[in-house]
């Protein structure tokens, strides 16, 4: 157990320009990417974290050769179905669902079985989704408990395409039918309900046959498998679910600048930043640009005097999904009432985030009514905290911990926070990027 970590001081205002890390959903997906392209992928400004870390070691353990350079990261494809695979496998995810959920559908063909696990709060979550349509594929799974890891998946020579229907909005469990249909021949029709596109974006960008109709509340995908693509180098952009973070440090502070070169600003993404300037935030991008299809940008924000409650939108969740826990904290400092609805997601993630935000903004002395996929927050302007707060026993959820030291940066009290070792999942440089801003954060003795 990691010793934790104590905030008794609120940040003083600063005037600042900082460089993110590389993004996570990119860097994960470019690294299986690669492991399926012909020939060596470069990536620049690759994420350094332990989600990335352990998708490395499960394609090394497939046959892939990976070499880490000072400036890049650098993968030898073998090819669609290049895998080498042995018996008795097993492939550890350690915390990443993304990675746990992606991977499975780069393992239709595999003939012996192989062992998927992870750590104890990846375990948690719901596998089914991608179970079922990678069952429809011709995939057999084998698992001790029927919807959670560990599992097995042994594939099959006579994989088919399919037909498949994604009503929830994830991101992963699409990607996982995809990267499923790319080793497939023929083609697999995906009706999906809006979430994330990276993996639609890189599949265009190799010139993969894919086929996309983008509806209201929902994109009809269509991907022809079975068609080889050459390697491909990558300078991934800043992560825009950490940059959040210190967006709305800057917000919840008196006086102070702050701009994030760089940043992923995916159409998918933003949501975080619609509901923030909905809620009154000065939030300018500049220099715009595309980078293979992702649109790039700098961030630059302004602390405000006053923010305002929003009845958020539902259709706003899905490209905010990983950012609620940082926007309730501005819902905490709004005048009036918030309201943000259909979230019972947040509830299948690294912990369940719905609960233990309300959780957490409840021993602030802030009111929140919860429900299982709900939560009014009654903002507190003038709040101002004078107590001792104790933040543990969450699952490790690397989102908890960095939400937890914003809000006792910018409301004060005296903070105790359990397990800062979670943010080397997405986010090691964390702690580092706070102290540069003037963050004062003392680790046990």
């Amino acid at each position: 157990m990691t010793k934790p970590v104590f905030i008794n001081e609120k940040i003083k205002n600063f005037k600042k320009k900082i460089t993110i890390s590389g993004d996570k959903s990119l860097s994960i997906r470019w690294a299986l990417m690669a492991s399926q392209a012909i020939g060596k992928s470069k990536a620049y400004n690759l994420l350094n974290s332990e989600d990335v870390l352990s998708t490395m070691n499960c394609l090394k353990k497939l046959g892939i050769k990976i070499i880490f350079n000072k400036n890049y990261c650098e993968i030898n494809g073998l090819g669609l179905n290049g895998f080498d695979y042995k018996k008795n496998l097993t492939l550890n995810a350690g915390n990443s669902g993304t990675l746990g959920r992606l991977i499975l559908g780069l393992l239709i063909h595999c003939p012996y079985k192989i062992k998927l696990i992870g750590d104890k709060s990846l375990s948690k979550r719901d596998f089914s989704r991608v179970i079922n349509p990678l069952q429809n594929f011709g995939a057999n799974f084998y698992q001790n408990k029927k919807t959670s890891l560990p599992l097995n998946i042994q594939g099959t020579k006579y994989v088919r395409p399919i037909k498949y229907y994604e009503n929830r909005g994830s991101a992963q469990c699409k990607s996982s039918v995809m990267f499923a249909a790319l080793n497939t021949s023929g083609k697999t029709l995906i009706k999906a309900k809006k979430s994330r596109d990276h993996t639609e974006i890189l599949f265009k960008n190799l010139k993969i046959p894919i086929k996309i109709k983008k509806k209201k509340n929902f994109d009809l995908i269509e991907v022809e498998g079975k068609k080889n693509f050459h390697a491909f180098n990558y300078k991934i952009p800043a992560d825009i679910s950490s940059s959040a973070f210190f967006i709305v440090l800057t917000l919840l502070s008196k006086t102070s600048e702050l701009t994030i070169k760089n940043v992923n600003l995916n159409p998918s993404r933003i949501g975080v930043i619609t509901i923030l300037k909905k809620m009154g935030a000065k939030i300018i991008l500049k220099n715009k640009k595309i980078y293979k299809g992702e649109k790039i940008s700098d961030i630059f924000v302004k602390s405000v005097k006053s923010l305002k409650a929003i009845n958020c939108p539902s259709n706003l969740n899905a490209s905010a999904i990983d950012e609620f826990l940082i926007i309730f904290l501005v819902a905490a400092r709004a005048k009036g009432v918030s309201y943000f609805k259909n979230l019972s997601e947040l509830n299948q993630k690294e912990s369940p985030r719905l609960k233990l935000g309300s959780k957490i903004l409840n021993m602030m002395g802030i009111k929140t009514i919860l429900t299982n996929n709900s939560i009014k927050i009654f903002g507190q302007p003038d709040i101002k905290l004078n107590k001792n707060i104790e933040i543990k026993n969450y699952l490790k959820d690397h989102r908890i911990f960095m939400m937890s030291s914003i809000a006792a940066l910018s409301f004060g009290g005296k903070w105790t926070i359990h397990d800062p070792d979670s943010i080397k999942t997405s986010f090691p440089s964390f702690l580092k990027i706070i102290k540069k801003l003037g963050g004062k954060i003392k680790k046990w003795n």
